[in-house]
């Protein structure tokens, strides 16, 4: 299983390279670049062999075989923007390995480009053959096309009180707040090396009236004293016991060989801790066998008589099921008994919770929109209902779990769940949602047109983005460039077209606070790339004073350039950066030269070929209006002629 770290810690949590010889010769040698980028993604230090491979492709021909690894770092450490920018020129080289393929479908289809995911699946399907898991991604992704097109009316919000560009997640509610698993920011915190962050500890927030979370703060206590992750958590009713997940810190560990090294996995335990006065005492939970399985991600019954876990120990119907134990007469736990094959598939199912008579729970084993997806089942024990998807938005292209029920009634449903969808503030984010029905419809028309020719463009995607980079909706206008989605009132919106042949374009839409049913409509203009001369203006692309860094608001900007350059792979262009007239002829042309520079360096990082591109710095040659030397102009017409300019070399 090739999952996140506390995900992927049934399989490779803590993985860590055992001397044999290896290290003995890289204490009498330096190693090469490649030496070292193969060493660190072999201990499956992903976040530092991306780095170390990142130096290896910048280079007029990569090995394919370093661009593989690449993007496969960048996969497993979810950075799957710059993963598909890599996978998208790996497949056109003619001796790329299989899996790379499925790897970049996947990555389309956990970026939400669910009908180019498709397509990739489709090819998959006809150079290797039909699969049940691929013909299973296939009618996930086409499921999607259709639930983000018309998604629910749950509202999700960002927990930004309590989340940070780090990962948080698992929330359990309690009587006086919530407990939640994160990674700390101390900077002499021991790492994770597949992460490059600091191990896992349990924290608790406060929680205000309206479900707000605020007052972030590492628990104290024996359970967060521990050397690897620990988290997440469950709790009892009355709150005196704890059941913590973490991953075994000793040397009875489960050991294999792989390529002539030898491995250790630490595998996952779960710890009871009981009240006892002011401190907790601890217990092993009596089915852990660390030499052989993980067992973790517990939750209890709403009678707390049924306690369910997940767990890849012998028996089972696929990778990680969710198994559970029911409570003995003298307050012990039974044997550990399958939930059954109508929940677990041959995938990975984990992160259980129980509302009621409802179980839910993440899986990436059955019809989905992306990693893990959220289910509910009906039922208990080992029986149980057929899973139902929960669907967009409370799940996404990315990895949607530890999904728990706060208050239902019959006008609002109130509770949590953690996701690394796009837009959040870190690698997995906390957000409350809700769901009550709208008094109002405010219904948004988009229109797509070429912005040369003024024709409609049909079959553009078109995302709608709110509260940063969160996806709220997306689908494909008709035959007469046209598509409609209903906002939330109040809400700020953003909408991008993007079509291949074109430059995207983006337009912004207002909070909205209408009294009665209303229809908002907007125009998007796409920019054609495909004749060779044509020349067009990235809008808003801003250098500080005499700087030639590339700010954050530029690389936004810049990103679009490299979306447009990845599904467009025959454009080549130059990427020109020009001054206005103030200060030395001299001056101008070799600040606007490393510009220019600047901006082809940051884009080949982000996966493009350098020889796509050429760097070329004007200075005030190629001025747009009457301003040279000497000319009194406005501020605003100097900055016209400050600009980074894109012309079409080939296409």
């Amino acid at each position: 299983m090739e999952r996140r770290y506390y995900i992927g810690s049934f399989r490779l949590l803590a993985v860590s390279l055992l001397l044999l010889g290896v290290e003995l010769s890289l204490a009498q040698e330096q190693p090469s670049r490649r030496s070292r980028a193969e060493l660190l993604y072999n201990k499956l230090e992903y976040a530092n062999a991306a780095a170390a491979y990142e130096k290896l492709v910048d280079v007029k021909k990569p090995r394919t075989e370093d661009m593989e690894r690449l993007a496969d770092s960048y996969r497993r450490i979810n950075e799957y923007e710059l993963a598909e920018n890599w996978y998208s020129r790996i497949v056109l080289e003619p001796d790329h390995k299989q899996e790379s393929l499925l790897h970049y479908a996947e990555v389309l289809k956990k970026r939400g480009r669910y009908a180019e995911a498709s397509k990739q699946y489709l090819v998959y399907q006809e150079k290797y053959g039909n699969a049940e898991n691929i013909t299973r991604y296939i009618q996930g992704a086409d499921s999607a096309v259709v639930w983000m097109k018309s998604p629910s009316l749950h509202n999700l919000r960002n927990e930004a009180a309590i989340n940070t560009a780090l990962s948080e997640f698992s929330l359990v509610p309690t009587s006086g707040g919530v407990l939640y698993a994160g990674e700390p920011h101390g900077l002499l915190d021991n790492k994770s090396g597949m992460t490059g962050q600091s191990y896992l500890k349990v924290y608790a927030a406060d929680r205000t009236g309206d479900w707000e979370l605020n007052g972030p703060n590492i628990m104290g206590g024996a359970f967060n004293n521990a050397l690897y992750h620990v988290g997440p958590l469950a709790v009892n009713a009355a709150e005196d016991v704890l059941y913590v997940t973490r991953t075994y810190p000793g040397n009875e560990t489960e050991k294999y060989r792989s390529d002539g090294l030898k491995w250790r996995k630490q595998n996952l335990e779960l710890k009871i801790y009981r009240k006892n006065g002011t401190d907790w005492s601890e217990e092993d939970f009596a089915y852990n066998n660390v030499k052989e399985y993980s067992l973790g991600h517990a939750a209890l019954s709403s009678d707390g008589k049924v306690l369910y876990y997940a767990s890849d120990m012998p028996g089972g119907h696929g990778g990680v099921d969710i198994w559970y134990s029911e409570l003995q007469g003298d307050n012990s736990w039974g044997a550990p008994q399958n939930a059954g094959s109508t929940i677990n598939s041959a995938g990975d199912e984990m992160f259980p919770n129980v509302s009621g008579d409802t179980l839910y729970f993440s899986s990436d084993g059955w019809v989905g929109m992306g990693g893990l997806d959220i289910y509910r089942s009906i039922g208990s024990r080992s029986t149980f209902g057929t899973p139902e998807n929960l669907r967009y938005p409370l799940n996404s292209a990315g990895d949607d779990f530890a999904y728990v029920v706060e208050a239902n009634d019959e006008d609002v449903i109130y509770g949590y769940l953690s996701s690394n969808r796009p837009g959040g503030k870190g690698g997995d984010d906390i957000y409350s949602f809700t769901f009550a029905k709208p008094k109002f419809i405010i219904v948004l028309e988009g229109l797509t047109r070429n912005r040369e020719t003024g024709e409609l463009l049909p079959a553009t995607s078109v995302t709608l983005f709110h509260k940063g980079k969160e996806i709220a909706a997306k689908g494909i206008t008709d035959k007469d460039g046209r598509i409609t989605f209903t906002l939330n009132k109040g809400e700020p919106y953003r909408l991008l077209a993007e079509k291949p042949g074109y430059h995207s374009d983006s337009t912004s839409v207002e909070r909205l606070f209408p009294t009665r049913d209303t229809t908002v409509q907007v125009a998007m203009n796409l920019q054609p790339i495909y004749t060779v001369g044509d020349k067009f203006v990235l809008e808003n692309i801003y250098y500080d004073f005499d700087k030639h860094n590339i700010r954050k608001d530029a690389a936004l900007i810049l990103d679009q350039l490299v979306a447009t350059m990845r599904d467009n792979p025959t454009l080549r262009i130059e990427l020109s950066s020009h001054t206005d007239s103030r200060g030395s002829d001299s001056y101008n042309e070799k600040l606007s030269q490393r510009r220019a520079q600047s901006a082809v360096d940051y884009i080949v990082t982000r996966g493009i070929a350098r020889d796509r591109l050429v760097a070329k710095g004007y200075g005030e040659k190629r001025l747009v209006n009457k301003c040279s030397n000497g000319v009194p102009c406005s501020i605003a017409d100097h900055q016209a002629n400050r600009r980074t300019e894109v012309e079409v070399l080939a296409y």
